[in-house]
């Protein structure tokens, strides 16, 4: 009986542990309350704990343009909330993003203004 429980546990944590929220194309071109001067995309891949992908500020305005940027980070404990380093050619910044159902919050904690201060992607697939 202790054997079943204490195996029902470990798969209810490993179960926990593989999904991965912040995978996918996230973007604010359909965010309703943001600012339409530029559309940020993030394409981004989780991996247990770490973050890959590539960012890109589309914009009729050239001083919001940017060349695709690198996106490296890792997500915190739960899964829940993440920590991310955009770099590009002209500087690097760093965001932290936190996970809701189908958006997430983008909130730049650092670095140069190559992306907005905060917020809201929504997922595109």
């Amino acid at each position: 009986m202790r054997k079943s429980i204490l195996l029902l546990l470990l798969v209810s944590f490993s179960g926990y542990s593989q999904t991965n929220r912040f995978t996918g194309t996230w973007s604010t071109e359909n965010c309703k309350d943001c600012s339409k001067e530029y559309v940020l995309t993030l394409n981004i891949a989780q991996s247990n704990s770490k973050i890959f992908g590539t960012a890109e500020i589309t914009s009729s305005n050239e001083k919001f343009v940017t060349s695709i940027m690198e996106v490296t980070g890792y997500v915190h404990g739960f899964g829940e909330k993440a920590q991310i380093n955009i770099k590009a050619k002209n500087g690097t910044a760093s965001a932290v993003l936190f996970a809701n159902d189908q958006s997430l919050q983008f909130n730049k904690r650092g670095g140069d203004d190559l992306v907005p201060k905060e917020t809201i992607l929504t997922k595109l697939y």
